[in-house]
């Protein structure tokens, strides 16, 4: 039979360990959100957001009924730095260069350090009055947009 010593540095072991690495793990679970407007849906899911990642990455796709998608993600896309109170601009873009309509490729950041409570990516397009916000909040296994609000 355990004793209630062994018990209680069991529990403490595996409290640490969910608090250490839950952040991470919802990390690498958040869901994909999508944005349409003025005939363009945008799509984005984070493909990794983790404390351990030097580079963030998120999978986007633009797709548009009837005009050409010529964004240039890497001037009109940045992450919130709410703790510097500044924008973060893409480091890159890995995917369909500007034209057509229907892109998809990858947009990396630099990780932002400490690792926040939420990521906010905004992507502002040629024309529309305000940017487009996918938000997810990295201590929460729960990143339904209408849950949390901005």
């Amino acid at each position: 039979m355990y004793s209630r010593k062994l018990i209680r540095v069991l529990s403490f072991h595996i409290i640490g360990a969910a608090i250490l690495f839950g952040t991470a793990a919802f990390a690498a679970d958040l869901a994909s959100q999508s944005s349409e407007s003025g005939g363009v849906a945008i799509a984005v899911k984070p493909l990794d957001v983790s404390a351990k990642a030097a580079t963030w990455s998120f999978q986007v796709s633009l797709n548009a009924q009837s005009q050409d998608l010529g964004d240039d993600l890497v001037r009109t896309a940045f992450i919130v730095n709410r703790a510097g109170k500044k924008n973060e601009l893409p480091t890159g873009w890995e995917g369909d260069a500007p034209g057509g309509r229907y892109r998809k490729g990858v947009l990396r950041f630099k990780a932002l350090a400490p690792l926040p409570a939420a990521v906010e990516l905004r992507i502002q397009r040629a024309g529309e009055k305000a940017p487009r916000v996918f938000r997810w909040d990295l201590d929460c296994p729960c990143n339904d947009p209408k849950m949390h609000a901005s």
